[in-house]
């Protein structure tokens, strides 16, 4: 029988490096052990709140006394938000289809990637959330399925969900719950984008409406990330695909690279990345391609370069930083890890704690504006956003998303 601690048994089992090592350092390579080992049973469990010590406690948290509080909801349903958990839940929804990097690999395989999601949830906000993962990729059934569950939890994390449906399926929800709903792929890597964007701007001594950036990949995370830049006054964004620029121009758009041709380029540049990068001030790469040397080397001086591909970025950070000021990646082993963890947790709490029933455009712009200004006070080349485990972030985003929400008019409480 196998077992997960069985390492001649696991695919890719190697033997861990017998040389003396800092286990904390994030460039020690991982061992089998540490991996499965942490996995083994799962990394989520539900414990209680209320005491269960005592015949009392049983007749206050269960039956009789619980009959009080259903009874109470059932007279008025607004009363679920104080007397359950709801208002602190969050539901991690995936359907498995574009997971981390190992692309379509299914509901269940996806399902570890769900439960770390939780667990980060409760470990930087305090939040409670539910993995579920859908063994369809209709859209139709997984809205369907969400609304009738709606009563259940008070907000909707999308995750590794393929574009393009990725993009109907959070409109269709947004459009369907009275509740917060965002596709964390796309619009928390944008935000964090966007927060070491600002950074990198004052590391190099630029102004956001002055740059001209160029966005590498129309996916779910470029889409994205070309939104919040333009919501937040980029001067000047553009975007390339497989096939090159997009322009309104181009042949056989899909509807959202239409959108996004009416929206960017507003030069109408033509071609690929050889022409798009040549003297563009920031490069955001968030495409499986690789960029060659001479094309960074083409940007403008004091160029900022995002590479955001994992596990390999478009071009590695130290060929890169020979041509850029800044350079950031998605990885730990290097300086600048764009982590959407500085993000979604505050995100989402901020949201829930004033009953918001959405997650606006403004309010994705302050939680980037919350994470900049807790990297302000070290600010340097090498560290333009905080440390995913700063503490300091997620109050911070919290607060500066509850803020927005009221000044938006989506908040309720």
């Amino acid at each position: 029988m196998t077992t997960v601690n069985d390492r001649s048994t696991v695919p890719g089992s190697h033997e861990a490096d017998s040389g003396e090592s800092n286990p904390q350092d994030p460039s020690v390579p991982l061992t089998d052990e540490e991996v499965f080992g942490a996995h083994e049973g799962g990394k989520l469990s539900i414990a209680p709140t209320a005491p269960l010590t005592s015949p009392r406690d049983l007749s206050i948290a269960y039956t009789p006394g619980v009959a009080e509080v259903s009874r109470a909801i059932s007279g008025d349903e607004t009363l679920a938000a104080r007397y359950t958990w709801t208002q602190q839940l969050v539901a991690v929804v995936s359907d498995g289809t574009a997971v981390l990097g190992l692309g379509d690999i299914g509901p269940r395989a996806s399902l570890p990637v769900m439960e770390g999601k939780s667990a980060l949830f409760k470990t930087f906000a305090g939040l409670d959330s539910i993995p579920l993962v859908f063994d369809t990729t209709d859209v139709d059934e997984i809205v369907e399925s969400l609304v009738r569950m709606r009563p259940s939890f008070g907000a909707v994390n999308l995750e590794d969900v393929a574009a393009p449906r990725c993009f109907e399926l959070e409109r269709r929800l947004i459009e369907a719950l009275d509740c917060p709903v965002m596709h964390d792929d796309q619009h928390g890597t944008a935000v964090v984008t966007l927060a070491a964007l600002r950074n990198a701007c004052r590391v190099v001594g630029r102004e956001l409406s002055s740059l001209r950036v160029v966005i590498s990949g129309a996916g779910a995370a470029g889409v994205a990330c070309a939104e919040i830049l333009e919501a937040a006054g980029v001067g000047e964004v553009i975007v390339a695909d497989s096939r090159g620029i997009i322009h309104s121009g181009r042949e056989n758009l899909t509807p959202i690279k239409f959108e996004l041709a009416e929206r960017t380029n507003p030069r109408a540049i033509t071609g690929g990345l050889t022409e798009a990068l040549r003297g563009a001030d920031a490069l955001i790469g968030v495409s499986a391609g690789q960029i060659p040397e001479n094309l960074i080397e083409s940007m403008a001086d004091d160029a900022i370069v995002f590479a955001l591909s994992n596990p390999d970025p478009e071009i590695h950070p130290n060929v890169a930083a020979k041509h850029a000021s800044v350079v950031a990646t998605g990885r730990s082993d290097f300086p600048n890890q764009i982590n959407n963890v500085l993000a979604f947790p505050g995100i989402f709490k901020g949201a829930l704690q004033v009953g918001s029933r959405m997650i606006s455009d403004r309010m994705k712009v302050a939680a980037a504006e919350a994470i900049a200004e807790v990297a302000t006070d070290e600010l340097a080349a090498d560290r333009i956003v905080p440390s995913p485990l700063d503490p300091r972030v997620a109050p911070e985003v919290t607060a500066a998303v509850a803020k927005a929400a009221r000044e938006d008019g989506v908040a309720t409480a």
